[in-house]
């Protein structure tokens, strides 16, 4: 593995080991000042909506300068961040370090424009699984630390990972090369607007239906993911042990599959193939999850289900749409899907919130397993539509020479 890649996939591993870390620990923190709720929806639903206003600027912004100024602002960032956490003594001063939080965890458009950067379209999709890995892992190992330090106080995990993400940030700013040479760099003289990469993407014919899939997906996924503790309390009587060990039951098997199974399917059924499978593996899984009513044994497998499908899903459709974006736009194009991304992360929890309460447990998940069906047919047809021009992409890897 390209040691370059390692650092890129580390500071998205930082970024997700950060947000396991204090996520799950949030209603306790806020505790302190209110017993609302409310609050603690709202601070949560503050880190996707500060993603979703900075991702794409991020995202461009890394084409104009590149992509190793960008991603060490994230990781030092992320370090002050952490510890505004363990150091707030208010809800305001707190609000704050979620907000910075979420900008500074905006990195992934960026470290994947990295990977695209320097793998070719033949590795790519690996690469982009790399990164797929570094998600899964850091949530898994940002909960276990969080869940098993804070018997010490609530201040230990956001300082643990404030001084996990200096150093990382330490060790980039000396070992990270630059991926992105300057003649490929985009120079235009026009003001950055926020909704500018969004704009450009959407503009992109063979883009915007994936797009598309892709809100659908992430809309569904951030849905389960706020919405299954109330599911497993109300149908089995689950409590926080239990829900722990199905959360990371799902980042394992995520994990396995972007940096085990990726690799081997990969070069067997390519990119598309994996994407639409996955895709309907994850329809699937949401349908029979809505079914379950007696037998809490079966949410293990279909949560395996569940991995599976958006570990091949997600790696391969984000690069399709990169390799689509062509020469100089993929940092935008990307920054416009995170920007997509975290609009779905603040729209899913609501919406399956609204449907949990008026109509029932079962009924988030069968609306979830619609949504996907519906993606995986937009996945499908476009793939089986030509491609009237296929844009050059710059590839130009980095070897671990460089300095």
């Amino acid at each position: 593995m390209n040691r370059h890649h390692a650092i890129v996939a580390s500071s998205v591993l930082v970024d997700m080991m950060g947000y396991g870390l204090i996520m799950p620990l949030l209603p306790f923190i806020v505790k302190s000042w209110s017993s609302d709720a409310f609050i603690v929806g709202l601070l949560g639903s503050l880190y996707a909506a500060t993603q979703l206003l900075v991702a794409p600027v991020l995202g461009s912004l890394s084409d104009r300068i590149g992509r190793r100024p960008v991603l060490l602002l994230c990781l030092f960032g992320s370090a002050l961040a952490y510890l505004s956490i363990a150091l707030a003594n208010s809800i305001t001063l707190l609000a704050a370090a979620i907000a910075l939080g979420g900008a500074a965890g905006s990195s992934m458009p960026v470290a994947q424009a990295y990977i695209a950067d320097t793998t070719t379209p033949q590795h790519r999709t690996r690469g982009l699984g790399l990164l797929g890995a570094a998600f899964g892992l850091g949530l898994i190992g940002g909960a276990a630390m969080g869940g098993f330090l804070s018997q010490y106080g609530l201040a230990i995990p956001p300082a643990l990972a404030a001084a996990i993400a200096l150093g990382n940030a330490l060790y980039a700013t000396i070992a990270l090369p630059e991926s992105l040479p300057s003649h490929h760099r985009h120079h235009s003289t026009y003001r950055l607007r926020l909704l500018a990469p969004v704009y450009t993407a959407m503009q992109i014919p063979t883009v915007r239906p994936l797009l598309f899939a892709v809100v659908l997906l992430n809309i569904a996924f951030a849905g389960l993911q706020s919405n299954v503790a109330l599911f497993t309390m109300t149908r089995f009587g689950w409590g926080p042990t239990q829900n722990a060990l199905l959360f990371v039951f799902v980042g394992i098997w995520a994990a396995i599959t972007q940096a085990g199974l990726l690799k081997i399917l990969h070069p067997l059924l390519g990119d598309t193939r994996l994407a639409g499978g996955g895709m309907g593996f994850m329809a699937l899984a949401f349908l029979l999850v809505g079914m379950v009513k007696q037998s809490d044994w079966l949410l293990f497998p279909l949560a395996a289900m569940l991995a599976i499908g958006m570990g091949l899903a997600v790696p391969t459709l984000t690069s399709i749409i990169s390799q689509r974006a062509g020469n100089g736009r993929q940092g935008a194009v990307l920054g416009g899907m995170q920007a997509l991304i975290s609009l779905a992360l603040i729209v899913g929890p609501l919406s399956f919130g609204f449907l949990f309460d008026r109509f029932g447990p079962d009924t988030p998940y069968l609306v979830g397993g619609t949504l996907l069906t519906g993606a995986w047919l937009v996945v499908v047809w476009t793939f089986l539509q030509p491609i009237p021009t296929l844009l050059p992409v710059a590839s130009r890897p980095i070897e671990d020479s460089e300095a």
